[in-house]
């Protein structure tokens, strides 16, 4: 609309001057070279106005012809730019189509067209990369780095290239390249804060991890929470040689993350040896409060030199009030109250642990070991170690699917920083190999049961899968007791010969007894296990009971041990259980 405004004011002006000249005529004379030309002002403004045009007209059809070869070339230049810009879009698509063979023409066709263009280099690396040739693929990347305006693009490349190969080292060396070069670039910083983690490089890894806070890469919380794992792991490593460098990671490593359990405890545990007791005790208190661990309650039970095992208990009482309802407290209260011999205290701080649906395997170990200790009943130890079998399992340091005895401050699996937690783990299916490992360990508590040894029963208990196989198939055991011919003149025996023993089903407490503890048990009270899953077997016969003749006195038969004496520990390894001579003659 301005556009028409200012023509048509244009073509306004020109009409009104050419009006007001023909209003005023006038005479031009011009005197030149003895010739005399008169004409009026109006005509000679109109030629001087067409000579001008003419002379313009001509200028630019002599420019048009002059100028013709460059022309000609920057048309074919445009046509070959068209084109190249086209093969760069469609292999970009073929190759995100995963399209190998399209990929590969139209990179062809891209360096044809387009040769020094750096879109036309990535269309042949990533063309080659995606028909498999990494050599042809590194050679782009690396002639890449000779440029400016594509070295970055060159050094990603490389990186992806060392990373599909395995190879740690170059990895880490375009990476840091790249970060020098490019500091608000994300993935240098990420790919070589992963390497450090991996090499356990934490000074290097925290040098990094400045460097991404710096450029704003990572958030406060998430730096925080780094900052303070890698502090922690090492905190972990120098705290056998050097104490106060160790307490000193620790201590800002709980500062930043005060649920971080390892940091907590390696602090109050160096506080506690150094007699700071107040500040240790600060520590644990708030790191406990977060989250529970057994690390945290030994370190508070232990932060005073010097207490007794009453003291300790009632430390750890008072540790325990800040978390009632967490699982750790009741635990933490039993491991003291036994260690101080305050048996009935134990009892009453695991009685909330018994039910079945929330009894674990160490809270079974506990009453196994209160039993023995406090009433040093073998029946009940070996009950309780039969129902720790199939008990759930207890909380552990897991990370992805991997579980550790101690803190790691990386996952051995991924490498990932921070992946152990401390929850239940998770089972897996198929872990039959763990059986025979659960026989030997149980056998060895029994046995050192029948010793009256004093040693700790609490020891670490299979798989859920290992526990469900000897589960099924101590349910499919027949227990066969031989009767006793009973004592007195009105009880002879009538029946001549060998009597038949008689199948009985399991009792309920029996049924959840592993193979070696139902033995056990069976051998202590004259019982013979058989396996009724195994058809082809003969039933083990009872020897035979004579009857008495006259004029003498009936034979009777009794154990040769106490009923709770399991026998000897070579009992438990005999195959053949006819072998046996459950009974003597009086």
């Amino acid at each position: 609309m301005l556009r028409l405004v200012a023509y048509l004011l244009a073509v306004l002006a020109i009409a009104s001057g050419l009006a007001w000249l023909a209003d005023r005529p006038g005479q031009l004379i011009v005197n030149w070279q003895g010739r005399e030309i008169e004409t009026s002002v109006f005509h000679a403004v109109v030629i001087l106005t067409a000579l001008v045009a003419t002379a313009i007209f001509l200028w630019s059809l002599a420019r048009q012809v002059w100028n013709s070869p460059a022309t000609v070339g920057q048309i074919i230049n445009k046509r070959r730019q068209r084109r190249g810009l086209d093969a760069l879009s469609s292999g970009m698509i073929a190759v995100g189509a995963g399209d190998r063979a399209n990929a590969t023409r139209y990179a062809i066709q891209a360096r044809k067209s387009l040769p020094n263009e750096p879109l036309t280099h990535l269309l042949r690396a990533q063309a080659a990369q995606l028909s498999g040739d990494r050599a042809t693929a590194r050679r782009i990347y690396e002639a890449m780095l000779a440029s400016p305006d594509t070295e970055q693009l060159g050094l990603r490349g490389l990186f992806v290239e060392a990373q599909r190969e395995g190879a740690r080292e170059p990895a880490q060396q375009y990476s840091a390249r790249a970060l020098r070069l490019n500091p608000k670039l994300a993935w240098p910083v990420d790919a070589l804060f992963d390497l450090q983690a991996r090499e356990n490089n934490w000074a290097g890894a925290l040098e990094t991890l400045a460097a991404a806070r710096r450029n704003g890469h990572i958030d406060k919380s998430v730096a925080d929470r780094r900052r303070a794992v890698l502090l922690t792991a090492q905190a972990q490593e120098v705290e056998e040689s050097d104490a106060e460098k160790a307490l000193a990671l620790a201590s800002e490593a709980h500062g930043l993350a005060p649920d971080l359990i390892p940091a907590a405890a390696i602090a109050g545990r160096i506080l506690a040896g150094k007699g700071n007791t107040p500040r240790a005790a600060k520590i644990l208190q708030k790191t406990w409060s977060k989250a529970p661990h057994p690390d945290l309650s030994t370190a508070y039970a232990y932060a005073r030199v010097g207490d007794s095992p009453r003291d300790r208990l009632d430390r750890v009482k008072q540790l325990a009030a800040l978390r009632p309802y967490a699982v750790e407290s009741p635990i933490a209260v039993a491991t003291a109250a036994i260690e101080a011999r305050e048996y009935d205290q134990a009892r009453h701080a695991l009685a909330p642990l018994l039910d079945q649906g929330r009894l674990t395997q160490r809270a079974a170990t506990l009453m196994a070991r209160i039993e023995g200790e406090q009433n040093g009943d073998k029946g009940r130890v070996r009950e309780w170690l039969a129902r720790a079998a199939t008990a759930q399992r207890d909380s552990a340091w897991t990370a992805d699917g991997v579980v550790a005895e101690r803190w790691a401050p990386v996952s051995p699996v991924t490498g990932q920083l921070d992946a152990f937690t401390w929850k239940v783990p998770v089972e897996h299916v198929g872990e039959s190999d763990d059986v025979a490992e659960m026989h030997e360990r149980l056998r060895a508590l029994v046995a050192r049961e029948s010793e009256a040894d004093d040693d700790d029963v609490n020891v670490p208990m299979p798989s859920l899968a290992a526990r469900e196989d000897v589960k099924t198939a101590v349910d499919a055991d027949v227990i066969e007791a031989e009767p006793v011919a009973p004592a007195g003149p009105d009880h002879g025996v009538k029946d001549e010969g060998a009597v038949k023993s008689t199948s009985q089903p399991p009792k309920e407490a029996d049924a959840k007894v592993p193979a070696p503890v139902a033995a056990a048990a069976s051998s202590a009270n004259n019982v013979k296990v058989t396996d009724a899953a195994a058809p082809s077997a003969a039933p083990v016969a009872s020897p035979p009971v004579q009857s008495p003749q006259a004029g003498t006195a009936p034979k009777i038969f009794v154990s040769p041990r106490p009923p709770d004496d399991p026998g000897a520990d070579d009992e438990f390894d005999d195959p053949e259980p006819s072998a046996k001579q459950p009974y003597r003659a009086i």
